[in-house]
Order: C-alpha cells, then sequence, then structure tokens
C-alpha cells in the first residue's frame, strides 16, 4: 500500500502514512549504518531486481547513461535468479509487458543512500533482500535484450549514484533546493506542482489552509500557490483571487523591498498578460524588478526571471527590439547560473528565437527554438507543456516560412501533448488549434482549416475577454476562410 501510495502520489494515504515513512527510512539508515561497519559480513558489490512495465515506459523511463530514480522503498536481492523468477512470475502471457532485469552496482557504497540487509525481519529469508530507502537515483549504463531460459527480457546495468557524487546530479539536485521553498508539506505541494501534478498540489495546499487558518505565512504562501494551480489551469479569474488574497497579507506583514512582494508582482502580472491586459502586466512586472535589483545579486536567476517577463509583454506589444534587450539580460544570467540543461535556459532560448521570428529572421529564429528544444528534450518528459510550445515555436517558423507541410509536422505534435496533458477548454489547446487551422488555410484546405479554426474560437470565448485580440484575429481568420470555400 505504501509503495503504491508513492508510486501515484497519493496525498491522502501518504498524509496518513508520513510517521510510519519516516521511521521505515530512519530504520534503514541505522540498519545500514551497522551493516557498513560489519567487516565481516560486507555488502555485496551488485544487487538484482526483477521487474515488469510497458513498452512505451520503458523507452520513456530508461534511456543509457541518464539519471533514473526511485520514489518508492526499492527492493532489490543479492541473488540473480530471485530477481529473475519475480519477472518468470509477473510476465504477462499477452505480451502487454516487458520483462527488465536491473543489475545494480552498489561498490563502493554511499554512507548519504541507505540501503540495508533485512533478510531476517522477512517472511523470505532465503531471497537474501537488500531494502533501499526512498528517492534513489541511479545512472543508467548499459541496456541489452537477452535470452534467460524461455523467456527474451531486458537487462539494464544500473551504476548507486548521489548528488554528492555525480556532478549533473549535484547541479540539478541544488537547484531544486532554491526553487523549492517553505515548510515540509508546502514543499510537497510545491514539488508536485513542478511535477504536474496540479490536482494533488492544490489538495495539499488546501489542507494546510484548513489545519492552520491562523498563521498568516501559511495563509499566504498557500495562496500564492493556489494561484498558480489555476494560472496553470488557464483558470486566470480564479488564480488572480489567490494571489491577491496572498499579496494583501504579505504586504500587512513583510517590509516593502521583500522578495515574497517580487514573487505577488510577478505572479499578478503573469495572469494580466495572459489575459492581454500587457500595460497592466508591465506595471506589475516594474514593481518586482524594482525589489530584485535592490535585493539579489546581479547574477541570481530571479534576476533572470524579472528580465524574461518584461521581456515578454513587450514582445506581446511588438516592440521587438526592448523585448530582445530584455530576453538577452535573462539569458546571460541563466548561462552564468543554471546548468547547461536547465528547462529556464531553453525558455529564454524559445523567447529570442520567437522575436526574432516576429521581426522575420527565421534563420535566426530556428537556430534559438532548436536550442531550446534540445534541452528540453534531454531535460523534460515527453508529454510536458514545454516540449509542446517548443514544437510550436517551431512549426510557426516553417509557417511563416509558407512551408506548411513542415509546420503542420510540428504543429500536430504539440497538439497531441496539449490534449493529454490540459484540460478540454484551455486556452493554450485554442492556440494549438489556431496555429493548425492557418496552416490547413495556407494549403488551401478550407474545410479542414475551418473546422480547427472554429475549436479555437469556441475555447477563446469561454475562456478570454470578449475583446481578446486572439478572439478578433480567429473570428478574421474564420471569416477569410468562409470567403474562400
Amino acid at each position: 500500500m505504501l509503495n503504491k501510495a508513492l508510486g501515484n502520489l497519493d496525498v491522502n494515504t501518504l498524509l496518513k502514512t508520513g510517521f510510519f515513512m519516516r521511521d521505515l527510512h530512519q530504520n534503514i539508515q541505522q540498519l545500514h549504518d551497522e551493516q557498513l561497519n560489519d567487516k565481516d559480513k560486507p555488502f555485496p558489490s551488485i544487487v538484482y531486481r526483477g521487474q515488469t512495465m510497458t513498452q512505451q515506459d520503458f523507452e520513456i523511463k530508461i534511456q543509457p547513461d541518464k539519471l533514473m530514480s526511485y520514489n518508492n522503498f526499492l527492493s532489490t536481492s543479492e541473488l540473480r535468479n530471485v530477481a529473475v523468477g519475480f519477472i518468470r512470475r509477473k510476465l504477462p502471457s499477452d505480451n502487454t509487458k516487458i520483462g527488465l532485469l536491473f543489475i545494480i552496482t552498489i561498490d563502493p557504497p554511499i554512507k548519504s543512500v541507505p540501503y540495508a540487509r533485512i533478510a531476517k525481519f522477512s517472511k523470505f529469508p532465503d531471497e537474501k533482500e537488500i531494502l533501499f530507502s526512498t528517492h534513489t537515483v541511479f545512472r543508467v549504463g548499459q541496456i541489452k535484450e537477452i535470452q534467460e531460459e524461455e523467456m527474451k527480457i531486458w537487462q539494464v546495468n544500473l551504476t548507486l549514484t548521489s548528488d554528492g557524487v555525480d556532478e549533473q546530479l549535484s547541479a540539478l539536485t541544488e537547484q531544486i533546493r532554491m526553487e523549492i521553498t517553505g515548510t515540509g508539506w508546502q514543499r510537497m505541494g510545491l514539488l508536485l506542482w513542478k511535477m504536474s501534478e496540479n490536482d494533488k498540489a492544490e489538495q495539499v495546499f488546501t489542507m494546510l489552509l484548513d489545519q492552520e487558518p491562523d498563521d498568516e505565512n501559511n495563509q499566504a504562501y498557500c495562496y500564492q500557490a493556489i494561484g498558480l494551480m489555476k494560472d496553470k489551469q488557464g483558470q486566470y479569474n480564479v488564480a488572480i483571487e489567490f494571489y491577491e488574497k496572498s499579496l494583501d497579507i504579505n504586504e500587512k506583514i513583510l517590509p516593502p523591498n521583500h522578495p515574497s512582494l517580487a514573487t505577488s508582482y510577478n505572479n499578478i502580472a503573469s495572469v494580466h498578460k495572459n489575459m492581454g491586459d500587457y500595460s497592466k502586466a508591465l506595471e506589475f512586472y516594474e514593481k518586482a524588478l524594482k525589489i530584485d535589483e535592490k535585493t539579489l545579486p546581479p547574477n541570481h536567476p530571479h534576476l533572470a526571471t524579472s528580465y524574461n517577463n518584461i521581456g515578454l509583454v513587450y514582445n506581446n506589444m511588438g516592440d521587438y527590439s526592448k523585448a530582445l534587450e530584455f530576453y538577452e539580460k535573462s539569458l546571460k544570467i541563466r548561462e552564468k547560473a543554471l546548468p547547461p540543461n536547465h528547462p529556464d535556459l531553453a525558455t529564454s532560448n524559445d523567447n529570442i528565437g520567437l522575436v526574432y521570428n516576429n521581426m522575420g529572421d527565421y534563420s535566426k529564429a530556428l537556430e534559438f527554438y532548436e536550442k531550446a528544444h534540445k534541452i528540453y528534450e534531454k531535460a523534460l518528459p515527453p508529454n510536458h507543456l514545454d516540449l509542446a510550445i517548443s514544437y510550436n515555436n517551431i512549426g510557426s517558423v516553417y509557417d511563416d516560412m509558407k512551408d506548411y507541410s513542415k509546420a503542420l509536422e510540428f504543429y500536430e505534435k504539440a497538439r497531441k501533448i496539449y490534449e493529454k496533458a490540459l484540460p478540454p477548454n484551455h486556452p493554450s489547446l485554442a492556440t494549438s488549434y489556431n496555429n493548425i487551422g492557418a496552416a490547413y488555410s495556407g494549403k488551401g484546405d478550407y474545410s479542414k482549416a475551418l473546422s480547427f479554426l472554429e475549436k479555437a474560437l469556441s475555447i477563446w470565448q469561454k475562456s478570454l475577454s470578449s475583446n481578446h485580440p486572439n478572439i478578433r484575429k480567429v473570428t478574421n481568420s474564420i471569416d477569410n476562410v468562409k470567403k474562400k470555400m
């Protein structure tokens, strides 16, 4: 039950079992320390794990030289035949899953990564089980298909690592520590949001609001966080209500240049930008920038975010030279402050590509878009929204170059992600339909164009104000297509 809750991020069960998880982790840590010092019975250099998963999950999650993490308690064995036997018992006969034999190198042992022999506590002591605590990280090595008697299975070599050993993991861990702030459950909620688990994150923050109604710091944090959830879901009017609740509290309890106020201003500005009110967005972004410039060192990532946000507004207002000025400031900071595969670096390259595209410099636009896309492919899961944005951006360049077939290839990749990751009336899905409709119109396939443009209009009418520029543009596009049919 516990591993299932960890695997599914079941907030209710995790809340109920939190103390047990902590005790189990501490017990594994204590056993690890004791067994590590036992010279008569050293840990083995290799342990084994048998597992089954779908072919799709295998291709997504397990790639050579990439990091791989388990967020549950991980059972392994000192005996290869125990792992193979598990695969044999669990492998379905209908070929819906494949068998994986993990060969895990744990030598030399890493003191900060707790694992322990638990045979004497097990119902099956002959299996010689070694249990790892949660969130153990491995580096993937060789992957090959092998014949194991009557079964064809995949052998995957893993090497135990940690943020004190692996340079790439250290940089990533440090960046996550900087981005995930707050107390225990606040951090959990924010981490769930970063993982695009919006409903579960909102559940955590709603629970915290109910449990601590008199804690103003907690109230401000949770209102802000729920605002982020609603913002991400395209519920802009609801998002701004929560952001303003948070800001009202923070303006009472914090000094005027506190970084949390800058965060509130940034979030409120973002909603105004998304709703098409660019002058209001610029007003709040500039309030945030003033605080950041006073309180942060010149190469801090938050300062890069402020410059990037202002660049976004100038780009939407059509002031491309001003947008490029702020985007380039942001990129310079991020190149110094962030690891090379950080998604924010991709965002900067994306944004600069967009400006060049708007300025008609398509080769320069593709150069920056492709830089961004390479980072996204390395750093993000395959159905992440930022990947969809990247596909859209590359498609838009080909669209502007009148290579409509190539544009549709990338627009369709984006649409598939949006339809999986977003609610059916999300404004970004409307943008995707609008792009596809415009490309079909360019190709002269007006019936398909009209179908997608009308889908876009239907969504935007539900989520945007009636005078939003997107509604005017798509209405004009529909009229033009109808005239050509």
